[in-house]
């Protein structure tokens, strides 16, 4: 049951044909079984509870609060940085050991309010902080398809979560390529929506103006109905952006914001297959996103062009010049704003709490060093560094110029082009423990994501190949304008279904 997608769960919950109990069971013997460390905490008692509940419910008959739920009995990962009542929720760091929320993230009301079963939290890197969940303090997580391999990072317990068949859907989030990267290295598809669309209230902060939560899914259709679910208006949230549902000012200002209601912003999953998107699409291809791509991943990507091509759609390779100090802005402006997001860590409210309190310097600093990774720590340090006096005019407010000339670019591209296309990762998954002593080339690894977070567009990944001997998944990445999630889904669900045929026909 665990390969059936959310939709096909849903109806057949439903209809009476899948025991809710049953589904749940399995994922989590799924995860005792593949022992590849994407959970960092379980909430299996709760899950069982709660799935006994909508089969006891749905026997009863005449339950029609239960029909109307978009996601009824659907087992689904969240990440460890995403508030959760109840559940230990950690950023996989040692300083959050033991931190139990007291609320719900806004996008875990809205899973709750659909039917939706949380099966746990899943590992990533420390406060997501990496491209490989290897800096985790709970231990790595193995990539299903090659368990000598990262699964990506920050969001890899998720991505090995769905992939591995131990939960049907996930959340994820995405300050720099967190939701895309481990979406490509795991085979799976990943959103990254437009920033300001999903509500960010009680995410954990890394990062305020890069990051979004989104969902990974095992089909671009499912995406689309987990997207519509968390997509829902909130007023606690001062970084979303009130849309209507066809994308204009949103002028209610009567909303509860304990009793929101889904808001539809984007596309919704039943009207993908409504037209063919692929006929007169014009793709824009940034010759720069292939620069230092491996041979393999480049020849995958440009297969799936050609298969829009053929399908209707033209491309055209273009230049965005300013890509190349991408990388540079966002780790000075990520760096930044972590070293102040994370000054709230001092173990003296939650969290950890060791050794004897001395003088109010040394415990905050003791519990620091002990708390925090070494990732983490050398992120604080330089960004601390970057906001100094002296520096701030030098580093921080040059990137975040910078950063307005690749939105700009990214604007106009995507003036003359429907959607661009692009490797998600310049590779593929790479080696346990092969690139986790060299931080520069992990941060080089994030070379084709970071950009779309400075810029605040949707991206999206979708499996498209396999590499050596077809063991290691290969993500085509396609981005859209400001809030045009629904023309990305619409282009990645006409591909899957294209490839799907094309490998029927093969077989």
């Amino acid at each position: 049951m665990l390969k059936l997608t959310a939709i096909e769960v849903v109806a057949g919950i439903k209809s009476g044909a899948i025991s809710c109990e049953e589904l749940v069971s399995q994922a989590y013997e799924q995860i005792a079984k593949n022992d590849l460390n994407s959970y960092i905490t379980l909430n299996k008692e709760n899950a069982l509870e709660t799935a006994r509940d909508v089969d006891k419910r749905r026997r009863g008959r005449g339950e029609e609060e239960l029909e109307r739920k978009k996601l009824l009995g659907v087992p689904i990962a969240i990440k460890d940085s995403i508030s959760t009542m109840g559940i230990q929720t950690t950023c996989a760091s040692n300083i959050l050991t033991g931190y139990v929320p007291p609320y719900d993230a806004t996008v875990i009301e809205a899973l709750k309010r659909e039917g939706a079963i949380i099966i746990g939290k899943t590992n990533m890197d420390e406060f997501c902080m990496g491209t490989s969940t290897e800096t985790s303090y709970y231990g790595a997580t193995k990539n299903p398809h090659d368990t000598t391999r990262v699964p990506g990072g920050s969001s890899g317990g998720s991505a090995v979560a769905v992939s591995a068949g131990e939960a049907i859907l996930a959340l994820g989030s995405d300050t720099g390529g967190s939701i895309r990267c481990p979406a490509s290295f795991c085979g799976i598809v990943g959103l990254k929506p437009t920033y300001g669309l999903v509500s960010r209230y009680g995410l954990i902060a890394y990062g305020n103006s890069l990051e979004q939560i989104g969902p990974m899914a095992a089909t671009v259709a499912d995406t689309a109905l987990l997207l519509e679910v968390i997509s829902v208006k909130d007023d606690r949230d001062s970084t979303q952006v009130k849309l209507k549902n066809n994308g204009g000012t949103n002028t209610d200002t009567d909303t509860d914001t304990n009793t929101n209601t889904n808001t539809n912003y984007c596309c919704s999953w039943l009207n993908l297959s409504e037209i063919n998107e692929l006929d007169g699409m014009r793709i824009g291809v940034p010759v720069e996103f292939f620069e230092g791509c491996s041979r393999e991943v480049e020849k995958s990507v440009w297969a799936a062009i050609h298969v829009f091509e053929d399908s209707g759609a033209t491309y055209e390779e273009i230049s965005m010049q300013n890509l190349k100090y991408a990388l540079a802005s966002y780790y000075i402006i990520a760096m930044s704003e972590a070293s102040s997001n994370l000054a709230r860590f001092d173990g003296l409210r939650y969290g950890l709490r060791s050794g004897t309190d001395e003088d109010w310097h040394t415990t905050f600093s003791r519990i620091r060093a002990e708390g925090f990774g070494a990732e983490v720590k050398r992120r604080i340090i330089l960004g601390t560094y970057s906001l100094s006096a002296g520096y701030y005019g030098r580093y921080y407010l040059k990137a975040l110029k910078v950063r307005t000339l690749i939105k700009a670019e990214f604007e106009k591209a995507l003036k003359t082009h429907d959607i661009l296309m692009m490797p998600t990762m310049p590779f593929v998954a790479f080696k346990l423990g092969e690139r986790i002593k060299d931080p520069l080339s992990l941060y080089l690894a994030d070379i084709n994501t970071v950009s779309i977070n400075l810029a605040g567009v949707p991206s999206i990944s979708v499996p498209c190949g396999y590499v050596s001997s077809d063991t290691l998944p290969v993500g085509l990445q396609i981005v859209g304008k400001h809030f045009e999630e629904d023309r990305i889904l619409k282009a990645a669900f006409e591909y899957e279904k294209l490839r799907i045929k094309s490998r029927k026909n093969t077989l």
